[in-house]
């Protein structure tokens, strides 16, 4: 070969080197939402898998009961308000279940957490407080539950992002746990963000559960948004048999839908080697609920967990908020009062007017049902919470919205009032944990598929479903095809990981339980960007007038 055509062979080679080497970097390309609004995509259900598995028996080794009485389990941290602060809570004693059940005196049990900052050396101790809780059912057959002794004890003047190491239970009785460790969140700052944030929601405790808690063991987070129903023991008799997952449909005419509380322990055992060592921020869904007598409902879940709902000026542990590094989380209740003229709303525009963007420059909201959702399942559902509150939310600028209910997994463009916006939050639906009642397959939007407007109903609040008003689904109250404001869904269990990077990148992952862990396993992944140079001009300015 002569040496000009060599020259021009090996240019060419180079070329296409090159080019070879760009469409790989391309290919492998994280989007951001500048990229988008992004076309409408599915990922139909792989039906070589099965759509659900059975509950794990309360026998099974992971979540028998596996320390004496006296002594702690069940562990669980939360986040406080800040990082100076955290909450440990855990369980001394057994429950009863049974016709006739005695509770336990909680003063018999101290609730004692010792700590400090190096492995066998405790040099701190506090003391919190303790109490139990009852279900009960005025109803001849159906058994009464009473909890054992629930401890919360609130550690403060901790410095942050530090690890402590800590024991708790009753010194004096001899019945303190095993060393148990933790590192403080990062301070509010807008450089300073956790590692990474786990986000679940719907767990329940089946075999699909277990594998996405080890999926999410395996991605190592630093905390855990768990979006609500969590352990479905309202999915049980009181005798521990198998109850209807529609009860409603299936006893139509039952004065009351029983819960098998021991459940609630199987399941606090469960998540004890995540939750004692990293917070788990939970808020309450619909299986949390749980009426009993005298119309008592949610008695599990306001005794089982401290949120820092007094810490962050709320009046109720079914909202608060917290910061952890330059993040401000904001958990609302879907259950309770969400109208503007309630107490709800007039703490969250209270506690939005008070984010200082230049310290914590994001702030995520997560509440249980979504607003944005494809899905037959639940569609418009929460219609009406969307009506009252998502103005605000838009007007402060909120960056990213988490959900669950939903046993699927969908990511929305971003969206305000079912319009594309490019300064709408990113609403995102993770209710995809691994419940007994199996994913979620059919969309609104599949012919036949469109739930009618009586269908739908949700266990709190009214009905405000509509037609709309606008756009390519004008006058119809299902699309016709995937919504555009759904850029991407997909039927399957798994889980999600958020990992902010600074004020303005933030990298959402979503991992799917069938795939191999690791870093390369990803069901959904996008660098979600914020834009407060762009977006502040829509930000509405409250004044002290205003409310």
């Amino acid at each position: 070969m002569a040496r000009a055509e060599l020259h021009r062979f090996n240019g060419l080679l180079l070329v296409l080197l090159v080019f070879s080497s760009f469409s790989i970097l391309e290919s492998k390309r994280i989007p951001t939402t500048l990229d988008g609004p992004f076309p409408p995509a599915t990922r139909r259900f792989d039906t070589s898998l099965r759509r659900g598995s059975d509950d794990v028996p309360l026998d099974d080794p992971r979540i028998a009961k596996r320390v004496l009485s006296i002594h702690p389990e069940q562990i669980a941290l939360a986040a406080s308000f800040s990082p100076s602060s955290i909450w440990i809570s855990w369980i001394t004693g057994d429950a009863q279940i049974g016709t006739g059940v005695t509770p336990l005196d909680p003063s018999s049990v101290r609730s004692e957490v010792w700590y400090g900052e190096e492995s066998g050396k405790y040099e701190f101790v506090q003391r919190g407080s303790s109490l139990v809780y009852s279900q009960l059912y005025p109803i001849e057959g159906l058994l009464n539950y009473t909890s054992a002794i629930i401890h919360h004890v609130k550690l403060e003047g901790l410095q942050p992002g530090i690890r402590y190491y800590y024991k708790c239970g009753d010194s004096v009785l001899k019945a303190m746990s095993e060393e148990h460790t933790f590192v403080t969140l990062p301070p509010s700052a807008p450089d300073m963000y956790p590692h990474r944030i786990a986000v679940i929601g719907d767990l329940g405790l089946t075999s699909n559960s277990t594998t996405t808690i080890d999926h999410v063991t395996m991605n190592d987070p630093s905390m855990i948004l768990m979006v609500g129903d969590m352990s479905y023991a309202n999915q049980y008799l009181t005798t521990g048999g198998k109850g209807a997952s529609c009860f409603s449909c299936a006893f139509p005419d039952a004065p009351i839908r029983e819960t098998y509380q021991p459940r609630w322990d199987g399941w606090g055992r469960f998540m004890e080697p995540l939750t004692s060592k990293i917070p788990m921020m939970v808020i309450e869904g619909n299986h949390e609920i749980e009426p009993q007598i005298e119309g008592m409902t949610f008695a599990s879940y306001l005794a089982r967990f401290a949120v820092p709902s007094q810490e962050s000026g709320s009046n109720s542990n079914f909202y608060y908020s917290f910061n952890a590094g330059g993040v401000h989380f904001i958990m609302l209740g879907a259950y309770v009062d969400y109208n503007q003229t309630g107490s709800q709303y007039a703490w969250l525009k209270k506690d939005l007017k008070w984010v200082d963007r230049n310290v914590t420059p994001w702030i995520i909201a997560a509440w249980h049902p979504p607003w944005y959702n494809s899905y037959s399942s639940h569609y418009q559902e929460f219609e009406c919470m969307r009506q009252q509150m998502e103005e605000l939310l838009y007007n402060f600028g909120v960056d990213i919205v988490f959900s669950g209910h939903v046993h699927a997994y969908e990511r929305m463009n971003r969206v305000f009032n079912y319009t594309l916006d490019p300064c709408g939050p990113v609403y995102i639906t993770v209710g995809d944990g691994g419940n007994i009642e199996k994913v979620d397959v059919d969309h609104a939007d599949d012919p036949g598929k469109c739930p009618s407007q009586s269908d739908n109903i949700p266990e709190f609040g009214g009905l405000c479903h509509l037609n709309f008003s606008s756009g390519p689904a004008k006058g119809r109250f299902c699309w016709e095809q995937q919504p555009e404001w759904s850029a991407y869904r997909e039927s399957s269990f798994g889980h999600g990981i958020l990992e902010v990077i600074n004020s303005t990148y933030a990298l959402w992952t979503w991992h799917r339980n069938q795939d191999v862990y690791g870093d390369n396993s990803k069901g959904d992944q996008i660098y979600i960007v914020r834009q407060p140079e762009l977006c502040s001009a829509n930000i509405r300015k409250f004044t002290l007038e205003d409310w």
